[in-house]
């Protein structure tokens, strides 16, 4: 495994083993006793001997050593040591070993593993995030399997992909009586099925909103449930035919013996996110879901004096629903009706109420007030949150054995105050207040992103068309206006807020969009090749203020996005610059540059707008 990149301490680092290996191989001048370098070459670096990708484990820090003397400009950065510049860009980065080609950095099994990690696996840990410490992050491009395909569009892809995308078919055997997905030659065929509704979850859904006497049996409810959490997704099928009834899922599940689901939902063009409900929160803010669903997800609600529920109730939104469907809801043997008794006193006690029951599924509602809360004897457990605890606050926070009570605004509006789907998406929403914001300021900010996506797309025109982009990741989504803007393109937004700054996340999910919080100063939970467009809207200027890796960063979202799919990075010049100089290392090319500042409406004219394409290579052919 090779060391990783940093722009802090970690260059230092670098720098000094550098010059060790340097000196190795006689290509360092030294000065002074101690600092490296050659004011006539540039740079003192170990030389390519191939101008292919090298295999991890390769030595790949370089720098063009022109015949003359002169650097490269184009492929290479500058890190000061002393008063001395020292050139680490590599020529080009190695290719991981193929037993990598689905590294998720941050959710890696034999990390765990090699660092010790004292983990309790009945509280799910090892399937929480564990990022590696910065000298075990990788320095190699993850390579695509043998075989890989430019993924099929959608909507097509809701219903096949490449199984050479995703050699795994192990599912196909597993839930061949469940119809989670079959195999059919060169393609995997994802019938509709899941373990509760073999028969489709399109007919699924619909008895669901018959159960709630919804209009038309159809479960948007007029558009007034337009955000849900689907909990042990499988494949994601839930989601997928929700989308149809303008509504968006978040499909979460581990990478757990199932370990592919969520790679399979991805691959498909269905929302998805890499989560467990274990000891952490959720990356996603309090009342933020319509509707939490779990069909045989496998979850002991139960546990720790139901701190798993405690967690959903945090979510949902006043008047939110959980749709359960499970043995324990329709089964007569002990322990299944144990369990159902258990579980039925502890949602009583959370004023929960059931809304419908029938069959094999049972769906409780949240209260819209504090009144059945302030009704309940002392010492009622779960008690009412501290009122210091900050419901969205979500990174790297514990979960908590208590119920989180409305402000009294809330309490007093009887409902989330949002109006319905598609009109939310553009209209304030109540909690703007929270964050300061005004109304005024929102919808500003949803006019001028509308005004950058139409000038994005027109960078974009010669290279795509309606169907080439689905997944898309905004990866410092403010209010979510940059989503918002793309309401008429058949694609769907994983809007990511910085964990350190306004968690505008609410915003975003008041809105009917759907997004994570995150730090990018690590990986995301997600798997390789998974968006196909990334918009970085001053990420690297934000990561610059902290004792962060660039590098590591943009090796990361090659990580994440599909071969031939697209970056915007809205940026500083001297930001775009730095990143020119990764382009042929990273095997990335430029598509487009434009001046923000020739656009008058446009308050940030000093940002510049650099689009880039991902080349399509494998390991086989370097």
């Amino acid at each position: 495994m090779l060391r990783g990149r940093s722009d802090g301490s970690q260059k230092k680092r670098l720098v000094a083993s550098l010059c060790v290996v340097a000196i190795f191989l006689g290509f360092l001048y030294v000065y002074n006793g101690s600092i490296f370098g050659s004011q006539n070459t540039g740079s003192s670096a170990l030389e390519y001997g191939s101008k292919s990708l090298k295999k991890l484990g390769a030595s790949y820090l370089g720098a063009d050593d022109d015949s003359d003397g002169k650097q490269d400009e184009s492929s290479s950065s500058v890190v000061k040591q002393g008063d001395v510049e020292v050139d680490i860009v590599p020529k080009n980065y190695p290719v991981c070993d193929d037993r990598h080609s689905e590294l998720i950095p941050c959710l890696d099994r034999h990390l765990i593993y090699q660092l010790r990690l004292k983990l309790d696996l009945s509280l799910m840990e090892h399937y929480e995030r564990h990022c590696p410490p910065p000298e075990r992050r990788f320095n190699c491009l993850i390579p695509p399997p043998p075989g890989y395909k430019i993924p099929i569009k959608w909507p097509r892809s809701r219903d096949e992909v490449w199984k050479a995308n995703i050699p795994h078919t192990h599912l196909a055997n597993e839930k061949s009586d469940q119809n989670w997905m079959v195999v059919k030659g060169a393609k995997l065929v994802f019938p509709g099925g899941g373990t509760h509704f073999h028969n489709g979850a399109d007919k699924y859904i619909a008895a669901i909103a018959k159960m709630l006497n919804f209009t038309g049996n159809n479960l948007n409810n007029e558009g007034n449930l337009r955000t849900v959490l689907d909990v042990g997704c499988g494949v994601a099928s839930f989601g997928a035919y929700l989308l149809s009834s303008d509504i968006i899922a978040m499909s979460l599940a581990p990478n757990d013996v199932h370990q592919n689901q969520i790679q399979f939902a991805l691959e498909r063009g269905i929302p998805a996110y890499l989560g467990v409900l274990g000891t952490k929160r959720l990356p996603y803010p309090s009342r933020s879901f319509e509707l939490a669903h779990c069909s045989r997800c496998r979850i002991d609600w139960i546990q720790r004096d139901g701190i798993l529920l405690l967690e959903l109730d945090r979510l949902l939104r006043p008047g939110g629903y959980f749709a359960y469907s499970s043995p324990e809801a329709y089964a007569q043997d002990e322990e299944d009706r144990r369990i159902w008794r258990v579980m039925s006193a502890l949602v009583g006690r959370m004023c929960w109420r059931i809304a419908a029951k029938k069959d094999q599924t049972v769906i409780w509602q949240k209260p819209l007030t504090n009144d059945c809360y302030m009704e309940r004897e002392p010492g009622t457990l779960p008690p009412l949150c501290q009122s210091d605890d900050d419901p969205d606050a979500v990174w790297g926070v514990n979960m908590e054995t208590c119920i989180t009570p409305y402000s009294e605004h809330d309490h007093k509006a009887k409902g989330s105050e949002l109006t319905p789907w598609p009109a939310r998406l553009t209209s304030p929403p109540p909690r703007l207040a929270d964050l300061g914001y005004s109304n005024e300021m929102f919808e500003k900010d949803t006019e001028l992103w509308q005004k950058r996506v139409e000038n994005y797309w027109n960078l974009l025109n010669p290279k795509v068309s309606s169907d080439t982009v689905r997944n898309v990741m905004d990866m410092k989504a403010n209010m979510g206006s940059f989503g918002a803007a793309l309401r008429s393109k058949d694609v769907w937004v994983m809007n990511v807020v910085p964990h350190d700054g306004p968690n505008t996340l609410k915003i975003v999910y008041d809105r009917g969009l759907i997004g994570s919080i995150h730090n990018w100063c690590e990986a995301y939970s997600t798997y390789p090749r998974t968006f196909d467009l990334l918009h970085a809207w001053t990420v690297f200027s934000d990561l610059e203020k902290k004792d962060c890796s660039l590098e590591d960063l943009l090796i990361e979202m090659d990580r994440m996005l599909r071969p031939t799919g697209f970056i915007i990075i809205r940026d500083k010049q001297n930001v775009i610059d730095h990143v020119k100089k990764y382009l042929t290392a990273l095997h990335w090319e430029a598509v487009a540059t434009a001046d923000s500042g020739s656009d008058s409406s446009d308050r940030d004219g000093n940002e510049v707008v650099f689009v880039i394409q991902k080349k399509l290579w494998l390991a086989t052919e370097l």
